[in-house]
């Protein structure tokens, strides 16, 4: 899911070089990146021996991730320390509601396999980051149709809860492969124009991009099962 419709109007400026400024910010912004990434392994990890509770609440806990996405980190824009505290929040949360697929993998003996996910998301992350950063193509076009898809995508997937279909939901996972693939594109470059006034709402979005890849790549590596 997408933090915002990402379709900024940009000030380009008479130059297409990295200032020191906008390099600072893409720096701090990498590295609440990553310790938002270990926020949430510290949150499977401590919930992890309670799966049974967090496969209960399961809804509960993706509701007060939805509130505090929307709510929790939109009202602390502007605010320093509430923002970070608030993005934080959120990707322990997120790291809860990984538990369940973390703890079956763990008791099928697949646990490899999530580090092999995690190196694959990694390098494909790396990859779109760094061609966003040095292509002098213009990606700040894609807001407004990486948004539609986002939706329609989600509309199909919910659709997709009632049918139980395997086959649509393989398409659906290769769509937001593909969809969120695009969207660190054009996030990437999106930072590095400027478009964002906090290194957390920057952090956000690519976070967001980082663990919808992570999940689907898991998908793909025959780890989920049929439900």
């Amino acid at each position: 899911m997408a933090l915002y419709d990402r379709d900024y109007t940009i000030d380009r400026g008479a130059t297409t070089s990295l200032s020191a400024t906008r390099v600072d910010f893409l720096k701090k912004t990498y590295q609440l990146l990553a310790l938002s990434m270990l926020v949430a392994a510290l949150g499977a990890y401590l919930t992890m021996p309670f799966v049974e509770s967090v496969i209960k609440f399961r809804w509960l806990i993706f509701g007060a991730e939805l509130l505090v996405l929307f709510f929790g980190l939109g009202m602390s824009r502007g605010k320093p320390g509430l923002n970070t505290m608030m993005l934080f929040l959120f990707t322990f949360l997120t790291g809860v509601s990984l538990v369940p697929l973390l703890a079956s993998l763990i008791g099928m003996g697949k646990g490899a396999v999530i580090g092999n996910a995690f190196l694959a998301t990694s390098v494909l992350f790396g990859a779109l980051s760094l061609f966003a950063i040095n292509s002098k193509t213009d990606f700040s076009s894609w807001g407004k149709p990486l948004f539609i898809t986002l939706i329609v995508v989600v509309v199909v997937s919910i659709i997709n809860l009632f049918l139980g279909s395997g086959v649509l939901g393989m398409i659906i996972s290769a769509a937001v492969l593909l969809l969120f693939g695009l969207f660190t594109i054009y996030d990437t470059q999106n930072i590095a124009n400027g478009a964002y006034d906090s290194p957390v709402d920057a952090a956000v979005s690519l976070y967001l991009d980082f663990l919808n890849m992570f999940t689907v790549i898991l998908q793909f590596l025959g780890i989920m099962d049929n439900d």
